[in-house]
């Protein structure tokens, strides 16, 4: 498998000759001079994602090293009928709304099979690049012809509370997805506050289905996150090129080397870019140089793994309680339905 050419970007000009500043978007300059300016640089990990960056994570997602998207399309091409059951209960009628929908590749199994067997419900796939949205929304129309979808492209919250006040959802059963093993991107106190945030947007009939995945053999786990083809290497070094070339940085992408570790005490997967040497990178947008020592971290990702025990702690702790694990036949993933308590 070949990647995509991220790793040759040129360096820009320098300071004493800075160029225009490009148009950009407030609340990414902002939090790009937030992290960088940090005694422990980092930079925010949704920002991965943009047009390129959603592009080289389907590379990521058809590695055969990670496992993770295959084990959850495995867990729903079985459970697909127990899991529209289950959303149904005997309400019947359901939005199913999707937090980070992505492509949707996983999701389309069961909307697939919920549109043949003629369910009642609506698809909400709510993600914060318009370009997977709109992607997402066309392909569904063409190939679900008459499925009720209404992509969001916003905050998740924000897009919550929307639908919350519009009459036509307000009284209808959620069931809310959040899957992909993003909740482990979250340190543990970001997750508690996310799903205690989560369920103060839902009623008692509603239902939280959200991907874990589980603590396994170490290599295994770290192989998912440091593959041979340095496709992952790309993927975070797309958000180098994306501060280039959105808020006028002059990164010389050359010069970064992509470092993660797994701490299986932790059961934690961190990843960072490291500056192979001494070097300043201006950024116009927010008028400032950062310098970087010689194999100085950029704290980029943090990917956490759970045992059963920890996920049923964690929905105690959040106002939730597990209704049932949906696993893969390896048991390396799962999908856990949950309820308010």
């Amino acid at each position: 498998m070949e990647t995509q050419n991220t790793m040759s970007h040129q360096p820009r000009d320098t300071p004493s000759a800075r160029q225009p500043m490009p148009q950009t978007d407030p609340e990414f300059a902002k939090d790009v001079k937030e992290g960088l300016t940090a005694d422990e640089k980092y930079l925010p990990s949704k920002y991965l994602y943009n047009k390129k960056g959603d592009q080289i994570f389907q590379q990521i997602m058809a590695m055969e090293e990670y496992y993770p998207t295959r084990c959850e399309y495995e867990i729903f091409d079985h459970n697909k009928a127990e899991m529209l059951s289950r959303f149904q209960g005997s309400s019947q009628r359901f939005d199913l709304i999707e937090f980070g929908a992505g492509d949707g590749m996983k999701t389309k199994v069961l909307l697939k099979h919920f549109w043949e067997e003629k369910a009642n419900f609506s698809y909400i796939p709510i993600d914060i690049s318009a370009n997977i949205v709109n992607h997402l929304t066309d392909d569904l129309a063409q190939n679900m012809p008459g499925l009720e979808v209404e992509g969001i492209c916003d905050d998740y919250f924000r897009a919550f509370q929307h639908l919350n006040e519009e009459e036509i959802h307000s009284h209808t059963r959620k069931v809310v997805l959040f899957l992909g093993a993003n909740i482990g991107n979250f340190t543990q106190e970001q997750s508690i506050a996310f799903l205690k945030k989560t369920a103060s947007y839902l009623n008692p009939s509603d239902r939280l289905l959200i991907g874990f995945d589980l603590k396994k053999e170490p290599q295994r786990i770290l192989d998912a996150y440091f593959d041979k083809h340095d496709i992952t290497k790309s993927f975070k070094i797309n958000l180098l090129d994306r501060i280039n070339d959105e808020l006028g940085g002059n990164f010389d992408t050359d010069s970064f080397d992509y470092f993660p570790y797994y701490d299986p005490m932790q059961g934690t997967v961190k990843s960072h870019l490291v500056s192979r040497k001494e070097q300043d990178v201006y950024i116009a947008a927010i008028d400032t140089t950062v310098h970087f020592e010689a194999w100085e971290a950029i704290y980029m990702e943090k990917s956490q793994k759970y045992s059963i025990k920890d996920i049923e702690e964690m929905a105690e702790e959040s106002g939730f309680q597990v209704m049932h694990n949906f696993f893969d036949s390896k048991h390396l993933f799962t999908d856990s339905l949950w309820t308010l308590r």
